[in-house]
């Protein structure tokens, strides 16, 4: 585990059972044990998961809040064999439920809250252009919340 002073990064290559498939740089990136569960349960052993990579597209979007160029990073692309044998390509999103939907409107407008709303806006932005870079690359965007991820 190494400490960047933003996130933590686990090398978790070694205890993947399928190290074949990660297409990526190491050491792998991931910002949550969510991160974490997502690879070992799902992308590692998932037998429809050819191939996969952390953090390896760059999307850049204006933020609305400072009206500046930034650069997003997806959690994940990865390339799936779906059930009609078609080869597909996803980039995924991994985050808390709550934060894929506006917070709800408060009476008083604490700091907490404007965090939460700047968040929110920030974010949105972050998943337009995450759309439209994988239109544009034959891909699909997905957001993944604690739904779908086993053990979460």
């Amino acid at each position: 585990m190494k400490n960047d002073g933003f996130y933590q990064i686990y090398d978790i290559y070694p205890y993947l059972k399928n190290p074949q498939k990660y297409k990526g740089y190491r050491p792998i990136t991931c910002r949550s044990s969510w991160e974490i569960k997502f690879i070992i349960r799902f992308l590692d052993i998932h037998p429809s998961v050819l191939e996969w990579s952390s953090e390896s597209i760059v999307i850049p979007y204006v933020n609305p809040i400072d009206k500046k160029v930034h650069r997003y990073f997806p959690d994940f692309w990865m390339k799936i064999k779906d059930a009609e044998g078609k080869i597909k390509e996803y980039l995924v999103e991994i985050k808390p439920k709550y934060q894929t939907q506006p917070p709800p409107q408060r009476k008083r407008k604490t700091k907490k809250y404007l965090q939460e709303v700047q968040t929110y806006v920030v974010n949105q932005a972050k998943w337009e252009a995450a759309k439209k870079y994988a239109k544009n690359h034959n891909m699909e965007f997905l957001i993944i919340t604690e739904d779908f991820i086993p053990g979460v």
